[in-house]
């Protein structure tokens, strides 16, 4: 990895959340060295996690079951897929859908018959099944189909796939959903709180969906041999590192940045402190010449990014288009010792917000060293507490200091009132409705934390008009509906961050931001909306693949090096390229 060579300068404050929680902003995040598939894949190949294939019992279709095991120096895990028929009649990525081409668990310990027996007959039912408490992630896919079947017809004829094909759809699955922290049954959170291998945020989750992604290879691969066994050919490694999986999600993902600010909070101040350290380093010419590639990197991963929504397109288009400036500028300006600094300064006053923050993603990437411990800060533990002795006078400074974000907010306007959010019968999940407009008001979740404080606020205030020396607890005992939004006020004004400074009532709001933050974190690539409600995204496109994880990599730093993944070279026509749209 490299080393660091270089003092800091002064170092600079950590942005402030005015900036740094604006919703829009936040929708414009890149992954980044700390999103959980960089940070997994980094923990794998330092520890030595040791990927193998124990069963694959798969028919000439590739219908069948295969289990994967995993031995880090902790402890042993298995991945335990089912791939099954699925007609055409019954696809979806739906959350109501209740069959898929994949269905898979990754499970604490070995495998025997009888949890293996036990396992087929309640996986493929996902939430309808009963799980056992050794599953520790759940999950289900649907294939790419078109891109399956180019892949299987390739292979089978001895040739290998277009690149062109994975540049537009980056994988050959995708999944719907991916379960963990005691859904449906499944080991609960406190089950890997102190394991070691899994403690990290989604880590478990990760796991999940890169053993999916090595199941892909080998399935696509088992396929076109069964098809033609003297022509078949494995498909090329670096396809095969471009070769992701994909995901589709939707407003399911929301509740969870509101739900959990304190989280949120490690996050993004983990994100801003590996900036900050970034931003304070002396670069040398080295240094330089590295970001420059990396933004070419970056620019040319975009332009390959294709995306059918318009509002996406254009932005990325927007990114592209501006940093050639960017290059120029790292090109002509001198070699000082606060150059990234400056490069921060002229970004924020010159560049879209999306591509401000692509060259903050870009800077972290210059400092392994200094960045990469920050990945055991990302969790938290989650504990709103409720200060009944404070003064409320106290508390109304606290509101007005750390929120008055919210209260600027006129909540009579109908723009301001616009959505209401409630949870679907179907399969209680999240939606959206026009207030008095859509049936469901009546059943609205408390998800638009800045009406909830603009509420308090003006109770509070009332109240304190006709007692000035009332303790929290007098007021909540009068007004005891405010307990809940009083006690997150409360531990969250001590936060930099947390708290998305926004009124998702707003007829404005646009809720793909909420996704595109939490995706963010995740690793998300390809970021290609499908409306203002549902997003498709690719995972771990341009990892490491098993066998190189098992290889032991000697320069860990040029290992973990496959943020913004190019499309390999390869033949590519114009009609070709014309030819992989439609079905995803």
């Amino acid at each position: 990895m490299t080393e660091l060579r270089h003092p800091t300068i002064d170092s600079p404050a950590l942005r402030p959340a005015a900036t740094v929680m604006d919703l829009e902003r936040l929708g414009s995040l890149h992954a980044s060295r700390l999103s959980f598939v960089r940070s997994l894949v980094r923990q794998m190949a330092r520890q030595r996690w040791q990927i193998s294939r124990v069963r694959f019992d798969l028919d000439a279709q590739g219908y069948g079951v295969a289990i994967y095991r995993l031995q880090t120096p902790h402890g042993r895990y298995h991945g335990v897929i089912f791939s099954q028929y699925l007609d055409a009649a019954r696809r979806s990525d739906r959350v109501i859908a209740d069959a898929w081409d994949v269905t898979f668990g990754v499970v604490e310990g070995d495998v025997d018959e009888a949890l293996l027996e036990q396992m087929a007959r309640n996986v493929p039912l996902q939430e309808a099944g009963r799980q056992h408490p050794r599953v520790l992630v759940l999950s289900r896919a649907n294939r790419s189909l078109r891109n399956f079947a180019q892949f299987v017809e390739a292979l089978s004829a001895g040739a290998q796939p277009d690149p062109a094909w994975l540049t537009r759809v980056g994988y050959l699955y995708r999944t719907t959903a991916v379960y963990g922290n005691g859904k449906f049954g499944i080991a609960d959170f406190m089950r890997l709180r102190d394991n070691p291998d899994f403690r990290r945020p989604f880590s478990a989750q990760m796991l999940a969906v890169y053993l999916l992604r090595h199941f892909s290879i080998d399935q696509v691969e088992h396929i076109a041999h069964c098809r033609a066994p003297e022509a078949a050919v494995p498909l090329a490694r670096e396809l095969s590192r471009y070769l992701g999986i994909g995901n589709s999600t939707g407003l399911g993902m929301a509740p969870f940045l509101i739900n959990h600010p304190q989280l949120i909070q490690q996050w993004v101040y983990c994100r801003e402190r590996a900036l900050a350290l970034a931003l304070s380093q002396r670069p040398e010419e080295a240094d330089r010449r590295r970001l420059i590639v990396l933004t070419r990197r970056a620019m040319t991963h975009l332009a390959q990014t294709l995306t059918e929504d318009a509002e996406q397109s254009a932005r990325n288009a927007a990114t592209v288009a501006a940093l050639p400036a960017v290059i120029a500028w790292l090109e002509e300006m001198p070699l000082e010792a606060d150059l990234w600094r400056q490069l921060a300064d002229w970004s924020a006053s010159s560049l879209s917000l999306e591509a401000q923050e692509l060259i903050n993603t870009l800077l972290i990437e210059l400092y392994p060293l200094l960045v990469d411990p920050l990945e055991d800060e990302m969790g938290a533990e989650e504990s709103l507490e409720l200060t009944p002795d404070m003064p409320l006078v106290r508390l109304r400074q606290l509101i007005e200091t750390h929120f008055d974000w919210a209260l600027a907010e006129d909540f009579t306007s109908p723009e301001a009132r616009y959505w209401f959010w409630y949870r679907s019968v179907e399969k209680e999940e999240p939606r959206l409705g026009v207030r008095g407009v859509e049936p469901g008001a009546d059943k609205e979740l408390a998800l638009a934390i800045a009406p909830l404080v603009s509420e308090a606020h003006e109770a509070l205030c009332a109240f304190l008009a006709d007692n000035p020396r009332a303790l929290v607890v007098d007021f909540l005992i009068a007004r005891p509906r405010y307990k809940a939004i009083v006690r997150r006020t409360q531990t969250m004004a001590q936060t930099p961050y947390g708290e998305i400074r926004a009124n998702l009532w707003h007829r404005d709001m646009k809720p793909m931001y909420l996704l595109r933050t939490k995706l963010s974190f995740f690793g998300a690539s390809r970021f290609d909306p499908k409306s203002d409600r549902w997003v498709r995204i690719t995972l771990f496109q341009g990892a490491p693949l098993v066998d190189e994880l098992n290889a032991e990599p000697h320069d860990l730093a040029a290992f973990d090096d496959w943020s913004f993944p190019l499309e390999p070279a390869g033949r590519q026509s114009e009609g070709h390229r014309e030819a992989v749209g439609g079905e995803r």
